[in-house]
């Protein structure tokens, strides 16, 4: 298996010629005083250095060992204390955290980088940070000044670490149904009672302190979503002046026995009458958590990418040294006893396909990163509203349609190895193990989909979607006379077309059929996901093209080549997709009980 290597050109690629994010800081004066090029090249520089020699090696370990349970206690596999200590000394944790409490602030483009990386190197190790920062976008969101004062700056180095409990073992997705109960005290604080289970990273002994950010519900509380609060409940109870104290009345009953991912201990929590303290109002914790949801599940959607990119790295590698038989167009290197199966046509369309989908979708993420700069940074109005509209369309996209094909990526990855690929020796296996669990958990796939059609693009009457129809129209129209562009621009105009027209037709069904989003979903998220890539890819092109001719490299001339590609095999499946979009619920409603 290939020793992973974050992908700086690659990354570089993307940040600075595709979507030109140095100018994008600069616009917008609160990001202009905190990052400029040199800046974030010396941040890429080193989180390529930290992911590729300090995490990535203790991925397949970290899997063989797994973390140990032991009354209460968890034990994280060799090597993973000393790697958070790195993490922490680095400032990582705070990327992109307030500098008002001591983390960087840097821009969520930059920051999805590192991410990418992150993940890519050691996804169970990457899912500690993850949490933590997802944590400190409730708490500095909707937290006190003193909560925040006290709690984010070790949570942002990384001193203190985050977890976020939601699920209980009778209810996942409908929140509504939960039984952990929180019971005001007299001195402000709240006492909670209740189980919580899948809790990621919920204890280890990596951090000095764990804080679990716990939905409950108070005992007058209105029934269902609405009657849910958030409460910062931590591991050992924080003095006044910051020194830690007693341990809090919860415990971890055990940590799951797991698919992939086994290096991350994902604990079942018991709370007995532990003690919490209120974040932002009362029967809001919904609000609360959804704000740091648009983060988490696009830092999902690259923990799919990740894992996509380390099968991309090994499939490639092994397909150039592996021998077996000869090229159909004869031999290609006759002093050995046969060709590097790179030469047959088959396995370039995997590794074609790999790379479309990898270089595609870390092109998305960062789009996605882009409009989140601009809702959380800009400073005009009008454009802030069109972001923040943006986000809330593109972020089931982003979690649902690249872990989709991050998994699809790691499967072909361990077919291009054929039985070397389902053995544990060369890592595919695990990647296709890890990446498993992307489609699931932060809201599992099925649930985005519903989410994009149901609630974004019906539940706004289509103008959430418009946004980016318009978005996309406006790049067609302004590359009309890029002659680098001819081949590309009038399959993607089709495919926006093609997705406009089921948009409406979706629209117009669900006004008389109330199953006719769900049915639609996931092919429409699909259909989606492949024309944003397109659209990535066209953008692709118009960075590349001008360089391509003088590229000795193969970089920029690659580029090119996969973006035909992607549009020749992979964009035509939007035509299939739109048909069964087309088809209506008629079919997926139609059985009977007693004939499934």
């Amino acid at each position: 298996m290939a020793d992973y290597q974050a992908p700086l050109r690659e990354i570089r690629f993307v940040l600075n010629e595709v979507f030109d994010a140095p100018s994008l800081w600069a616009s917008m004066p609160r990001l202009a005083e905190r990052v400029d090029p040199d800046t974030a090249d010396a941040i890429l520089e080193e989180a390529g250095k930290v992911t590729t020699n300090v995490f990535a090696p203790l991925n397949r370990e970290g899997d063989e060992q797994g973390c140990t349970w032991n009354d209460g206690e968890v034990t994280t596999p060799e090597g993973f204390r000393e790697a958070y200590q790195v993490l922490v000394e680095g400032g990582w944790n705070g990327l992109g955290g307030n500098p008002e409490f001591d983390g960087m602030g840097m821009p969520k483009t930059l920051v999805v980088q590192f991410e990418e990386m992150l993940q890519a190197s050691n996804m169970a190790f990457g899912l500690a940070p993850m949490l933590t920062a997802g944590a400190c976008l409730s708490l500095d969101a909707h937290g006190s000044q003193e909560l925040k004062q006290k709690y984010l700056p070790n949570l942002y180095s990384g001193v203190w670490s985050g977890s976020m409990d939601l699920t209980e073992p009778h209810c996942g997705t409908d929140l509504g149904i939960m039984r952990t109960k929180a019971v005001p005290n007299a001195d402000g604080s709240y006492s909670l009672t209740g189980t919580k289970i899948f809790i990621t990273w919920g204890e280890h002994d990596m951090a000095e302190n764990i804080i679990h950010f716990v939905l409950a519900k108070l005992p007058d509380a209105p029934k269902g979503p609405k009657g849910i609060s958030l409460f910062l409940v931590p591991k050992l109870m924080v003095n006044d002046d910051g020194s830690l104290g007693e341990r809090n009345a919860f415990s971890c009953g055990s940590i799951e026995k797991k698919m992939g991912i086994k290096a991350s201990a994902t604990c079942v929590m018991n709370f007995d009458g532990a003690k919490g303290w209120l974040i932002g109002e009362e029967n809001k914790g919904l609000a609360a958590m959804f704000t740091m949801m648009n983060y988490e599940r696009l830092g999902v959607g690259i923990q799919g990418l990740g894992a996509a990119e380390a099968s991309l790295q090994s499939a490639r590698e092994y397909a150039f040294e592996r021998i077996q038989s000869r090229a159909p167009s004869g031999a290609q290197q006759p002093e050995k006893a046969a060709d590097p199966i790179i030469v047959h046509p088959d396995v370039r369309r995997m590794i074609l396909t790999m790379k479309a989908y990898v270089e595609g979708g870390r092109a998305f993420s960062t789009y996605v990163g882009q409009w989140l700069d601009v809702a959380k940074f800009s400073d005009e109005d009008q454009r802030r509203t069109q972001a923040e509209g943006l986000v809330a369309l593109l972020t089931p996209v982003a979690k649902a349609y690249l872990t989709d094909r991050g998994l699809d990526v790691c499967v072909i990855g361990q077919q291009v190895f054929g039985g070397h690929g389902y053995i544990r020796e060369w890592g595919q296996e695990q990647l296709v193990r890890d990446a498993r669990i992307t489609q699931i958990y932060e809201g599992a796939n099925g649930i985005q989909a519903l989410d994009l059609l149901g609630r974004k693009v019906v539940g706004s009457q289509g103008r959430l979607y418009e946004l980016f129809a318009e978005d996309m129209a406006a790049f067609i129209e302004k590359e009309m006379a890029n002659p680098a562009l001819k081949p590309f621009l009038e399959p993607l105009a089709a495919s926006l077309e093609r997705l406009s027209d089921v948009t409406e037709h979706v629209l117009e069904q669900s006004q008389k059929d109330p199953n006719a989003p769900g049915a639609a979903s996931v092919d429409y998220t699909n259909m989606f996901g492949l024309t944003a890539l397109a659209y990535m890819w066209a953008k692709m092109v118009v960075a590349a093209a001008p360089k391509a001719e003088a590229d000795t490299s193969g970089f920029y001339s690659g580029k090119l080549k996969t973006a035909h590609f992607f549009y020749d095999r992979l964009l035509p499946g939007t035509v299939a997709l739109a048909e069964s979009i087309r088809s209506g619920s008629d079919t997926v409603m139609a059985h009977a009980a007693n004939e499934f």
